[in-house]
């Protein structure tokens, strides 16, 4: 058992977090009447308080909590049955919680069976509309540690009411569980007579409407229609179409058209209607508003010299899409030019943006920040500066309690200095290393993605190269833990291995070869899709995709996607369950216009179920939502729409919604919305029912609403005390600095030769040899045709005679 003590942490950060308490462990007490045993179907022992215990609580029950407040544990005799309840009450709350919960031991917490499901039970009082059920669990090898909260209890001051919740599966390696109310507003929670009893439904068996390989993989389809821009944005939008956004698409030639483009595509029909676009969004940055208008920022105001003495610039300019008129408007500039830039939205509404390139080829040191109360980007001295450079498209992800994790998950070149991952508390402007992330200068264009579900807080990052360096990607997967009281990546399995394309069709990949440029994609079973990817800079394409589970953190590979996807691919999640991928950009600056759509295996497993009605689409935080389906589902979850490109949608989130269950009625379900915006932020979500056998509904769309539905509390949202104590080191600002000097060749292309969307490397493969003439024959193989020098510099010696053109028949003949 964890002895519950009181204890203290030195506090992660300043001015918002104090001493983390526990407090009262009940270990052993004496036994002031018989002990009050749990009936046959009710797993709880004392569930009616009716046993005295010890340290002033009923046996079997004690006291827990956390941070900064004033409360008191109190047996009263207002009670919904019998002579007893229990009170919890804050009279004085600057942070934290207190809760009275299931004592952790084996006499008294209840045994349970992983993979089963329990309903939760209880009757409650409540002068605070802050107050919630809040799970741990057991573990065999890790102990007791928190789980879950599942459901927010309504403010219910005078009259007894009955709150019923079902439990998730229970996780593997599980045996106990306990349980209680959580308290972290000022009021008071009074609670009686609770229940717990097992789930007992037979799963169905699934049936197979497919092959035997799509029942078991899944299948691949390319669609008959190709993608009309060279799109490397996609934005699922909240009326169920794909914003495809290209600006110049990487053509240096359309660039000096002012030739822009974005289409939208209708997934309904499989049509593409081209939109006017105003300026070159090629490489910004996007993210959906909490109203489902999307946020542009940056792109690319300028292409690289010919000579390669400047690089890409980025623009300070910004747009808004709206879907509703399928039109861009232009908002305030932003404080600096972000071509590549971070774009993460906040539990307020509100959008951060870091890193990218400013006006002038330089590092953006500058964090910029749109305030949804104002409808704009914030001039500079409203918004913290660390002046810290965090590379181009940093994977910043927002942990529930409001701080960001930088995954370590970028594009371009070598990682940030220390450990190449982080956690940034914008409150207190501090940068604390988190360790543990493998080969951390090898981790350009991987993948990051919050598993599911949100509540776990649990971050896979996958795969990644390096395009200065030019290895063979790598297979590492890293999974970081961010409930820890001091987070730290440990190794997952490998990337299951494919095909790889070197020019002379697929062979079987060897030794540790990986990819990078891959695609996550959270599922709404619960899984996550990873496809995807190349072995080297925009490169040897790499044909492999396979479904990571979190509950086992395992791959099974699938059906892989038969169109390469390197640079520039898109991979992202349809409201009807399948995923769609796009593009294709390699070094010679061809463009892949074909569309794959796969169908995950659970669509070949029989009918899905329905969702046959559902009462309001638009929710608020800690909400109970009433939904309809035509057959009973075992789970139901948001999941945030895709705003993905370059590997990258930082906001990718799925989140368990925890059911209530009539036990007479099977099909009508409600819904427990989180009480916490940081953990879903406002904004559109896809709905999606899913039955026991992992099969879902078709998405509906339901809106989230932001802070104002909070404005009611003088608490905010269940926040636990995770990531409390990181031993990393710890950085405040630094010296105020315009900008971080960054090489023109950052995109690991030498722009001596071609055009500028032409991807000559600096570093070519290991395995191709140093002589002009070993690496013109790989830029034969890779179709890169005729290469103009430009300028008098050859610093790759592949123009020997001096031509103007670079591997000429001149060139190559002595080696």
């Amino acid at each position: 058992m964890r002895a519950r003590t009181i204890r203290t942490r030195t506090p992660a950060r300043a001015g918002r977090r104090t001493a983390l308490l526990a407090v009262g462990a009940l270990t052993t007490g004496l036994l002031l009447t018989a002990p009050q045993p749990a009936s046959a179907a009710n797993l709880i022992t004392n569930p009616g308080f009716e046993t005295a215990g010890a340290d002033d609580m009923p046996h079997c029950w004690e006291k827990s909590g956390w941070g900064d407040n004033d409360f008191s544990f109190t047996t009263t005799s207002d009670a919904h049955s019998g002579d007893r309840a229990m009170k919890v009450e804050l009279t004085r709350r600057t942070e934290g919680d207190r809760k009275a919960l299931i004592t952790e031991s084996a006499a008294c917490a209840p045994v349970v069976t992983p993979g089963k499901q329990y309903d939760l039970g209880l009757w409650y009082k409540s002068t605070t509309p802050d107050a919630s059920l809040t799970l741990f669990r057991h573990d065999g090898t890790a102990g007791w540690q928190y789980w879950t909260d599942l459901k927010t209890l309504d403010m219910q001051p005078a009259v007894w009411t009955e709150a019923t919740v079902r439990t998730p599966e229970v996780p593997a390696g599980t045996d106990r569980i306990s349980w209680g109310v959580s308290v972290y507003g000022t009021g008071a929670a009074t609670t009686d007579d609770y229940t717990m009893e097992q789930v007992t439904e037979p799963v169905p068996e699934p049936g197979c409407t497919g092959t035997a390989r799509e029942c078991a993989d899944g299948g691949w389809e390319v669609l008959p229609t190709q993608n009309p821009v060279r799109s490397m944005h996609s934005v699922v939008l909240h009326n169920g179409k794909v914003l495809l956004i290209a600006g110049s698409g990487n053509s240096e030639e359309l660039f000096e058209a002012g030739t822009f483009t974005s289409a939208v595509y209708d997934p309904e029909d499989g049509t593409y209607e081209v939109v006017p676009t105003p300026d070159d969004m090629f490489c910004a940055g996007h993210v959906q508003l909490q109203d489902g208008r999307v946020l542009v920022m940056s792109g690319n105001k300028g292409y690289p010299s010919a000579d390669g003495t400047i690089g890409y610039q980025g623009y300070k300019d910004s747009y808004v899409f709206d879907p509703e008129t399928e039109t861009y408007s232009r908002t305030n500039d932003m404080n600096d030019g972000h071509w590549y830039p971070s774009a993460t939205i906040l539990g307020n509404g509100d959008v951060i943006s870091f890193g990218g390139l400013r006006e002038d080829s330089t590092g953006s040191v500058t964090a910029d920040l749109w305030s949804d109360a104002e409808q704009r980007w914030l001039p500079m001295n409203r918004v913290h500066q660390t002046w810290s450079y965090w590379g181009l498209y940093p994977s910043m992800i927002l942990m529930q309690d409001g701080r960001l994790f930088y995954s370590g998950s970028h594009v371009f070149g070598n990682n940030i200095p220390g450990t190449g991952s982080a956690i940034y508390d914008y409150d207190a402007n501090t940068v604390t290393e988190v360790p543990g992330l493998r080969n951390k200068d090898e981790r350009d264009q991987s993948a990051s993605v919050l598993l599911p579900p949100a509540q776990d807080q649990k971050v896979l990052t996958l795969g990644g190269g390096n395009i200065d360096s030019n290895p063979n990607a790598n297979r590492l997967t890293d999974i970081i833990d961010l409930k820890e009281a001091n987070p730290s990546y440990v190794a997952g399995p490998p990337i299951p291995q494919g095909t790889v394309d070197y020019g002379d069709g697929p062979v079987p990949q060897t030794g540790d070869q990986g990819k990078m440029y891959l695609s996550a994609v959270l599922l709404p079973d619960g899984k996550v899709l990873e496809t995807g990817g190349g072995l080297h800079n925009r490169a040897d394409p790499v044909f492999e995709t396979s479904v990571f589970d979190p509950a086992s953190e395992t791959f099974d590979p699938v059906a892989v996607d038969p169109e390469a996807r390197g640079y520039h691919s898109s991979a992202f999640l349809l409201p009807d369950g399948r995923v769609m991928t796009t593009g294709d950009n390699p070094g010679n600056g061809s463009w892949n216009h074909n569309v794959s759509v796969y169908s995950p295996s659970y669509l070949f497993k029989g009918e899905r179920p329905v969702i046959t009605s559902l009462i309001d689409s638009e929710w608020t935080y800690g909400d109970t939502q009433r939904i309809t389906v035509d057959r009973p589902i075992a789970k139901a979850e948001l999941i945030r729409p895709a705003a993905v490109t370059h590997s990258s949608d930082p906001n990718q989130r799925f989140v368990d919604l925890p059911l209530s269950v009539d036990g007479n009625d099977e099909n009508t379900v409600d819904l427990n919305v989180t009480s916490n915006p940081d953990l879903a932020p406002p904004g559109w979500y896809m709905l999606f029912a899913v039955d026991a056998n992992g099969v879902p509904s078709v998405a509906e769309w339901v809106h989230l609403q932001g802070p104002a539905a909070l404005t009611a509390k003088d608490s905010g949202a269940h926040v636990h005390d995770f990531a409390e104590a990181p031993a990393g080191k710890v950085t405040g600002p630094g010296k105020k600095r315009a900008a971080e000097p960054v090489p023109p060749t950052v995109s690991g292309c030498d722009r001596h030769y071609g055009s500028a969307d032409v991807c000559v490397p600096t570093a070519f493969p290991a395995e191709v040899g140093a002589t002009a003439a070993a690496r013109c024959a790989w830029l034969e193989q890779n179709e890169y045709g005729t290469l103009e020098v430009n300028g008098k510099d050859d610093p790759l010696r592949l123009d020997r005679n001096r031509d103007g053109v670079a591997c000429g028949k001149g060139d190559v003949r002595r080696g």
